[in-house]
């Protein structure tokens, strides 16, 4: 089924500059294959849930295999029969934001 995350997935107590280790969680989540997109707090992740549950999975454990405690916040949008959610999503609300205009 058809799976829209948003995870934010970070080391703790690691000191205040965090950029480094999430570029390597990052890494593992552009590597996926499935569609992603990243802001200043989330990724997103869009396919089957079992594929973006394995990616975050394997995101998490870059650091944690390694001894670092690691944070994950996650919110998922299961929508039965839909695709393309991250982009059909923001693009509905441009839509409606336009035509205000």
């Amino acid at each position: 089924m058809n799976t829209l995350i948003a995870v934010a997935i970070a080391p703790c107590g690691t000191g205040e500059e965090l950029s480094g280790k999430v570029a390597e969680v990052i890494r593992v989540i552009r590597e996926s294959g499935l569609p992603n997109r990243t802001n200043s707090m989330f990724t997103e992740i869009e396919g089957e849930w079992d594929e973006v549950m394995e990616v975050v999975k394997k995101a998490t454990f870059v650091l944690a295999e390694r001894g670092i405690r690691t944070e994950v916040v996650l919110k998922a949008d299961i929508r039965p029969g839909f695709t393309h959610m991250m982009q059909s999503k923001t693009e509905k609300v441009d839509a409606i934001l336009g035509a205000e205009r």
